[in-house]
């Protein structure tokens, strides 16, 4: 019972060092992604978030990056990589990418 808490105590400490809300929502100068890092913008709120490149290789982000597709279209016109999911389910998927 013990080792279970402390595994979920370790996958949120991987989770908050994987994944950088930005609460602005604005990439500004000083503010990009550092190398191997990108960001994405998540919710109805586009919540900021920076994740690793390597995150692109996992099926299941792919399939979100796909709905996205589907949601938005690649022509933006207001910039940035927008995925149309909850912040919670967001914060799930990373989670379980990162714990594989």
């Amino acid at each position: 019972m013990g080792m279970g808490i402390i595994k979920i105590a370790n996958a949120k400490q991987k989770l908050k060092r994987s994944i950088t809300p930005k609460k602005n929502g604005l990439l500004g100068a000083t503010d990009s992604p550092k190398k191997g890092h990108f960001a994405v913008y998540v919710g109805e709120t586009n919540r900021r978030y920076v994740i690793p490149i390597s995150t692109l290789d996992h099926p299941l982000f792919r399939e979100l990056l796909h709905w996205a597709e589907e949601e938005f279209g690649f022509d933006n016109s207001e910039g940035g990589l927008k995925i149309p999911c909850s912040e919670d389910y967001f914060e799930g998927l990373i989670s379980l990418i990162n714990s594989t």
